[in-house]
């Protein structure tokens, strides 16, 4: 079609003015034409790849992205014929990216699709391969959440992490600011567990001179401290009821008043709150206040349990092995990951790192084998378990119900697992 053709013409010449790899495809996923940043990530001596299959090219597939497992934006995008957006990793000079694809489908002057013009932003808030800071992960699970904190990270909204505990919600936390536009402001951080009704609010708020004994001057409160940055409150669950109230009016109106002040304070930030516990099940029972629950959960992320995303398992243990003091770095031997892999982490990420430090200590020449983990960490422990799952696990379970005092999910968390797996083995061994 020469009006398509004139089109793409077009198209190319205006594509050479933006600094992200972005190319032209046509309807069967071909290269048409590649921009020069396209053509320095992915072309050979710079030339760009043109006829080549996209999924081929940076996805090293030889089927289309659908067709292997991922989310194809183009299937999408020719159905709906409006941009589509997609987390992928693609398979750069540098090692596997996590890129944030947009497709925009190109019409023609009857509303048919005729082409489409790919452009990749890579993501620079986790990495798909071993690092000493940061989030890491490749998983379907690990790419979901990933994706929703891309989407929330530059916007204003409040974001609320769930997940359970060593899942690294401060991790994301701080992911969330740096891709913010608050990234060069502070990222101050409120543990609110363990805090009484006074010291709660003395933290966050802060007090004057003589404003209680032991007030011997004037203490900026964290709140005021997190001016022009993100405010992250860590188990908000914890916040007592009374707070709640002077909390809630913090955050709507950016102003408070300091223990022992007159005066009003503001305060401009970004708030991410997070929590291990069901907030909707504890504003039914009247533990945690429902206008607060809406107002800290404008954008929920859910953050995946360790036993979700095994697949990432080596990765981050190749990398909490880079993030540890010392001259010398530790690694895995095949058979001391295979143990890791068959255990079930009901302290997710922050269990693995201390099986990892208590290894490395004993790794004399730097290989961690299967005698310097835990006895609990093992094919033995494993098919131990599953061998006592009828009479031992049945008893347990039937114990657990009969003596613990609370909801479903909060027996979970006491047993260690999800309220998924809880309610499968309880179906499993017959317990309603």
């Amino acid at each position: 079609m020469p009006e398509s053709h004139s089109l793409i013409l077009a198209l190319v010449s205006y594509l050479e003015h933006d600094a992200q790899p972005t190319i032209v495809l046509d309807t069967d996923y071909n290269i048409l034409a590649a921009n020069a940043a396209y053509r320095r990530l992915f072309g050979r001596d710079q030339q760009a790849p043109l006829g080549e299959k996209c999924h081929r090219v940076s996805h090293h597939y030889a089927v289309p992205c659908d067709q292997a497992g991922e989310h194809c934006p183009m299937r999408k995008a020719w159905d709906s014929k409006v941009p589509e957006r997609v987390l992928h990793i693609h398979h750069t000079p540098r090692g596997p990216e996590h890129v944030d694809v947009e497709l925009r489908p190109i019409l023609d002057e009857q509303g048919r699709v005729v082409a489409f013009v790919e452009r990749l932003t890579t993501v620079t808030l986790a990495s798909a391969q071993p690092q000493q800071q940061g989030l890491v992960g490749r998983a379907p699970a690990f790419k979901a959440a990933l994706a929703s904190l891309q989407r929330a990270a530059p916007a204003q909204i409040p974001v609320l992490l769930q997940g359970e505990s060593g899942t690294g919600k401060e991790l994301f936390a701080r992911a969330i600011h740096m891709g913010s536009p608050r990234a060069n402001g502070p990222l101050v951080v409120v543990d609110c567990t363990g805090l009484t009704e006074s010291l709660f609010e003395s933290e966050l708020f802060g007090y004057e001179k003589g404003a209680f004994t032991g007030a011997n001057q004037r203490k900026i409160g964290l709140a005021e401290a997190a001016h022009g940055g993100t405010l992250f409150l860590d188990e908000i669950g914890e916040v007592p009821l009374a707070m709640q109230v002077k909390l809630l009016r913090l955050i709507e109106s950016g102003s408070f008043r300091p223990v022992g002040s007159l005066r009003t304070v503001h305060s401009d930030f970004r708030l991410v709150s997070a929590t291990h516990k069901p907030l909707k099940q504890m504003v039914a029972e009247g533990t945690f206040r429902e206008d607060l629950y809406y107002r800290i959960s404008g954008f929920p992320i859910r953050l995946p349990a360790l036993r979700e995303r095994v697949e990432d398992l080596p990765l981050l243990a190749q990398s909490l092995l880079q993030r540890m003091p010392g001259k010398s770095t530790s690694r895995l031997s095949v058979e001391a990951q295979q143990h890791l892999q068959l255990h079930p982490f009901p302290g997710n990420i922050r269990e693995l790192r201390n099986i990892l430090e208590r290894a490395h200590l004993f790794a004399d020449d730097g290989l961690i084998r299967p005698e310097h983990l835990p006895e609990d960490v093992g094919p033995e422990y494993a098919r131990g378990l599953s061998k006592g799952r009828g009479r031992n696990e049945l008893g347990e379970l039937a114990q657990a119900l009969e003596q613990f005092q609370g909801s479903r999910s909060e027996l979970a968390r006491h047993l260690g697992m999800s309220e998924r797996t809880l309610y499968r083995r309880l179906k499993e061994l017959g317990l309603s």
